[in-house]
């Protein structure tokens, strides 16, 4: 049979990072080390010390903490703790909100995420709100909004998005606009309207509203919002319906306006030029990705030459060049346009770059999502720099939407998980990495989160992989992934997971505490989070895939993780990681026990066997190649039998035939192992095995015919099954195998499948046929042999060169010998492992009256006892058990033998004379 370690990792790829530590001893430090530490009373801490503390934990941590003592209660119920919430990242509904409420009478800014947060707001009590965040909030409606404002009349900003409202009408803007009369900026996503009764509301009962942003919004009357007087900077980034020739009049009446983003729409140039010549107060308009005015702008670059001092952004313009200009009297360099110093003494300033960091965050990230056609220069000359400069903005959210977007623009394809190479690189040139990872030791989960998706994104790329090694991130994903924060462990075990591809990066994972991390992620999350269990299992399959680490897997309980998994997962993405997971941990052979440990770990073949017939093409691939791989362990392989294995594999073979490539080749090779033992093989051939196998034997794919080929020889090898395969059809496609392919292991594995088939034991089986009812098929046996015989000959002697042949012959120099052995050996046959009935029959071989047969055993004999190879040494134990001495010696020196056959035979005792030798010293 064959063992043949099948490493299944993500794809493979270039890179190498070199990782060392090491520990240098000094004077008086042994001494320090012996010397008791000091006691650290931490209830004697300064109160400000504390509140410094408290101020660094989430919410959840802090209402821990401080239920430790009655001191600490009410420091953490200070005032100065609660004047912000992020609640973001945690459950928030009306029994978080009502457990809450007693801690939030001092609450003015608040983030959110989903709608039913939203909901829960009430719940707070916090009537001082005065900002409310939120995102995730598709599914927000009319009467929560409406409640949201009636609650908190003092509310002077509110966003919600960037998630479509779908659900939100005009009705609800009028009830924010006669609620909130104190709102100063609203920013709202995917309104389906603002008509103007709405926004005529705005206009009338809030006087101070400077920021308006309707973003990706269905329909705005453009004529109401004029009406907004107090409005100093306007967004309608992604509104395809708007009227420009209305909207360019009425928006120049404006008497504050400041700042218009037109970005993402169909805004024709010459709509841009009346905004820049009637207004008077106008210095700034963004229009990025906008068709219509990056067309004109292709055909005449000087379109807006003459704006007045106003400055037009698009991403034909040097964006960080022309913001220059917003600062006259001002020294500032290009690169330091966002650098808040430079805004102090300009107010104006200030508040317009403050906004345009916002507005170019929103834009950056759509376009990035959107991927449109023709983006690649603007990125890479101007995108990446604008994406690093706002991950160090002032802004909290700012800065997480430009690490969003960096995690969104340099992938290409989702599917297959490809990144574009130049961006990803123009990140790491420009210094992003160390940003990101910086970005990813705040306290902040949400920027952690979002910081890690884009080391995760960029680590595909195996130079940023090596770069983000080198810059210490492998500490740092594997810190975040021992967070209580899901989203946050769930991002840096994807991190982890693209890093683990690298083989350099394994031990790093592994000296880190990372294997340790992923596993206890698994035990931690339920089976209802997809996302963080299928990165911590693929993480897992990958360091499996490494010897040593796989040993670290099993000792941090990753077996039982695993198996857990693959047993009560309903997640086709979990079940195919925990799969492959599971084939790598149990493909290192005699190197290690895990591939025992994972057969008697209670239910794993079990939940193997059962995810063979998955729906999901992915989990049946990496399950059967977790099968195969079990399969060598001769204790394994009884019980895949016993729960139904043979079964479940001939119905996924037969079933296969139109499937990928690598789920042909895995249902194949875990029959090839199960064939091993005799009762299999005869199951496996009773139960309809053999004629599957032929088609994928007949596959031009190498792997394919290979991985069948090897599973036939371990059929042929009984009589009822050589009949079968002869019967099927089967000699002629052994026979183009053994002639036409291009793998030495493929053709050498048929040669020996039509020796086993043609050595004489099939024939009596023959005379009555495979089946009890006589319905065999009629077949010519004797022209069958022939056909066989002629290709094994021609097989063999594609090994042979007369004139090395000749001077070994002549020449009893062992150099000679070793000449030839070098030459013929095939290397992947070293990891084939016969057994002692098998070694028998290749020795009987040697008395068959054909010169063909007796040539290809001793072929087949140097190939198993080749010194150096896998199991040479347990083939040659066997072959003396059988006293093959005399029968090799009798080969060598018969006068009917072929030269092959002759030099063949002496080689193969020359090797069992040199395993011997070994054996006694």
């Amino acid at each position: 049979m064959t063992r043949r370690v099948r490493r299944r990792t993500c794809r493979e790829r270039e890179g190498r990072v070199v990782r060392s530590s090491s520990r240098a001893g000094s004077a008086g430090v042994e001494d320090e080390e012996d010397a008791p530490a000091a006691e650290l009373d931490w209830k004697a801490l300064p109160d400000d010390t504390m509140l410094q503390l408290f101020a660094r934990l989430n919410y959840r941590d802090r209402a821990s903490m401080a239920a430790a003592c009655r001191a600490w209660r009410a420091l953490g119920s200070s005032p100065c703790l609660w004047s912000e919430l992020d609640l973001r990242a945690h459950r928030c509904d009306r029994e978080v909100a009502s457990s809450l409420a007693e801690r939030c009478g001092s609450l003015r800014r608040l983030r959110l995420r989903g709608h039913e947060a939203v909901e829960a707001v009430p719940g707070l009590r916090a009537r001082g709100l005065r900002e409310v965040v939120a995102d995730g909030c598709r599914g927000l409606t009319d009467a929560t909004l409406a409640v949201l404002a009636a609650r908190h009349e003092d509310l002077e900003r509110l966003q919600i998005g960037p998630d479509p409202l779908e659900r939100i009408s005009s009705d609800a803007l009028r009830q924010v606009a006669l609620c909130c009369s104190r709102l100063r900026r609203l920013r709202l996503s995917g309104l389906r309207e603002a008509d103007a009764g709405a926004v005529g509301a705005l206009a009338r009962y809030c006087p101070l509203l400077e920021d308006v942003a309707f973003l990706d919004c269905g329909t705005v009357d453009e004529a109401a919002l004029a009406g907004i007087h107090s409005l100093r900077f306007l967004s309608v980034a992604g509104c395809r319906s708007l009227k420009w020739a209305t909207a360019s009049t009425s928006w120049t009446q404006l008497p504050s306006l400041i700042a218009i983003d037109v970005s993402r729409t169909d805004v024709p140039t010459n709509a841009i030029s009346r905004l820049i010549s009637n207004s008077k107060t106008l210095k700034l308009i963004c229009a990025l990705n906008c068709i219509s005015v990056e067309e004109e702008l292709v055909q005449d670059p000087s379109v807006f030459r003459n704006t007045k001092g106003k400055l037009v952004l698009t991403v034909k313009s040097h964006i960080f060049k022309s913001i220059t200009t917003m600062f006259p009297g001002v020294d500032v360099k290009e690169h330091e346009v966002f650098n808040q110093c430079n805004w102090r003494h300009n107010g104006i300033a200030g508040d317009t770059m403050t906004w345009l960091e916002w507005i170019l965050s929103q834009s950056l990230l759509r376009i990035a999502e959107s991927n449109p056609q023709g983006m690649d220069e603007f990125w890479l000359q101007q995108g990446t720099a604008l994406l690093l400069r706002l991950l160090k903005s002032s802004q909290e959210d700012v800065q997480e939407r430009a690490a969003t977007a960096l995690a969104t623009f340099v992938v290409m394809d989702d599917e297959s998980a490809n990144v574009d190479p130049a961006r990803s690189e123009a990140v790491m040139q420009n210094g992003g990495i160390r940003m990101l990872l910086d970005l990813a030791r705040c306290s902040r989960e949400s920027a952690q989160s979002e910081a890690a998706k884009a080391i995760a994104n960029l680590s595909v790329n195996t130079k940023v992989a090596k770069a983000v090694a080198d810059e210490g991130g492998i500490a740092i994903l594997t810190s975040l992934a021992k967070s209580m924060n899901r989203l946050v462990a769930e991002e840096a075990a994807g991190g982890l997971w693209n890093l683990s591809v690298g083989e350099d990066h394994k031990a790093a994972i592994a000296v880190s505490g990372g294997i340790k991390a992923l596993v206890d992620l698994i035990y931690r999350w339920p089976a209802g989070t997809d996302g963080v269990l299928e990165r911590a299992a693929g993480a897992l399959a990958n360091l499996a895939a490494d010897d040593k680490c796989s040993l670290e897997v099993a000792k941090a309980g990753g077996v039982h993780a695993l198996v857990t998994l693959a047993r009560s997962c309903k997640l086709e993405g979990v079940l195919e990681q925990a799969a492959r997971a599971l084939a790598n941990l149990a493909a290192h052979g005699d190197n290690n026990d895990n591939n025992a440990a994972v057969g008697q770990e209670a239910g794993a073949l079990e939940a193997l066997v059962q995810l063979t017939g998955s729906q999901n093409e992915g989990v049946r691939q990496e399950a059967a190649g977790a099968l195969w791989n079990l399969s060598f362990d001769d204790r394994n392989r009884e019980a895949i039998a016993a729960v139904g294995g043979v079964e479940a594999l001939v119905s996924l073979v037969q079933q296969c035939l139109n499937g990928s490539e690598g789920l042909q080749e895995r249902a194949a090779g875990a029959l090839w192992g199960l064939s091993v033992s005799e009762a299999n093989s005869i199951a496996i051939g009773q139960g309809g095995g053999v004629a599957p196998l032929l088609t994928l034997a007949r596959s031009e794919v190498e792997d394919v015919h290979e991985t069948a080929a090897g599973a036939l020889w371990n059929l042929a090898f009984y009589s009822g099954n050589a009949l079968r395969i002869v019967e099927e059809g089967g000699v002629p496609v052994l026979v183009s195998i053994c002639s036409t392919s291009g793998s030495k292991m493929a053709r050498f594995m048929s040669a020996l499948a039509l020796a086993y088939m043609f050595d004489g034991r099939m024939d009596e089986v023959a005379l009555v046929g495979t089946s009890s009812d006589s319905s065999s098929k009629s077949v010519n046996v004797e022209g069958a042999r022939r056909i066989a015989f002629k290709h094994i000959e021609t097989f063999v002697l594609t090994f042979s060169d007369p004139q090395m042949f000749s001077v070994a012959a002549t020449s009893s120099a062992p150099a000679a010998l070793s000449q030839v052995a070098e030459v013929v050996f095939i290397h992947e046959a070293g990891h084939l492992r016969c057994s002692g009935a098998e070694i028998g029959r290749f020795v009987a071989m040697l008395r068959n009256p054909s010169p063909i047969l007796r040539a290809c055993a001793a072929f087949a004999l140097l190939q198993f006892t080749i010194p150096g190879g896998r199991h040479a040494v347990h083939h040659a134990g066997l072959l003396q058990k059988a006293g093959a001495g005399r029968v090799l010696r009798a080969a060598a020196a018969a006068t009917t033998a072929s030269i092959e056959a002759k030099i063949f035979a002496r080689i193969v005792l020359r090797n069992l004379e040199h395993h011997q030798s070994g054996m006694s010293t």
